[in-house]
C-alpha cells in the first residue's frame, strides 16, 4: 500500500498517526476485499486552524471539523442503501483512493467529551474517512445505515466499541 502520511501538527506524531492510518485503511480494505498493495492514499494530520481552512475552501463551511475526505473519483451508489461500486485499478494496476485530513484538536475534544481513548476515536475517524473515499456516505438514511454498520463491524474487530452508541456525529 502506498500510504503517504503528512504531519502538520506534532501531536499526531505522539499519537502515532502513521500506525493508526495503516491499521485503519488496511482494515477497511480487508473488509471490502480490496487488495491493499494496489492502493494509494494520503492522510494529513493537522489542527483545527488548518482543517477549518480546508472545510471552508472545499465545503463552504467556515468552521473546524474532525475529518475530511477527498475521493480520487466518485463511487457512490445510485440506489439508497446499496454498496458503492468497487474501485478499479488504473492501467498500471494502481487504485488511487484519495486524501483524508484529520484534526487533532477536534478529534481529542470529541474523544474527551465521549470518554473515549484518543486512539480509538482517531481510528474511527480514519475508518470513516477511508469509507468516504470508497463511495460510502451518510446523507441518505439507507446509506448512513450501511456505512455505520460497516464502521461498527470493522471497529468491533479491532476491539473498539460501537461509535454510534450515544450518537457522536461525524462530518
Amino acid at each position: 500500500m502506498d500510504l503517504d502520511v503528512a504531519i502538520e501538527d506534532d501531536r499526531w506524531d505522539e499519537a502515532d498517526l502513521d500506525a493508526l492510518a495503516e491499521v485503519a485503511v488496511r482494515a477497511v480494505l480487508a473488509r471490502l476485499e480490496i487488495e491493499p498493495e494496489d492502493c494509494e492514499i494520503s492522510v494529513l494530520g493537522c489542527d483545527d486552524a488548518r482543517i477549518a481552512v480546508l472545510n471552508a475552501d472545499f465545503r463552504g463551511k467556515e468552521k473546524a471539523t474532525n475529518v475530511l475526505s477527498w475521493p480520487a473519483e466518485e463511487r457512490g451508489a445510485v440506489a439508497e442503501g446499496a454498496m458503492p461500486a468497487a474501485p478499479e485499478p488504473d492501467r498500471f494496476g494502481a487504485i488511487s483512493l484519495g486524501d483524508i485530513a484529520i484534526s487533532y484538536d477536534t478529534c481529542a475534544a470529541e474523544a474527551l467529551a465521549a470518554g473515549k481513548a484518543l486512539k480509538d476515536h482517531a481510528m474511527h475517524l480514519l475508518v470513516h474517512g477511508t469509507l468516504h473515499l470508497l463511495g460510502f456516505d451518510h446523507i441518505r438514511d439507507g446509506d448512513a445505515a450501511l456505512m455505520e454498520g460497516i464502521e461498527t463491524e470493522i471497529l468491533g474487530k479491532m476491539g473498539i466499541a460501537d461509535p454510534y452508541e450515544g450518537e457522536m456525529a461525524l462530518s
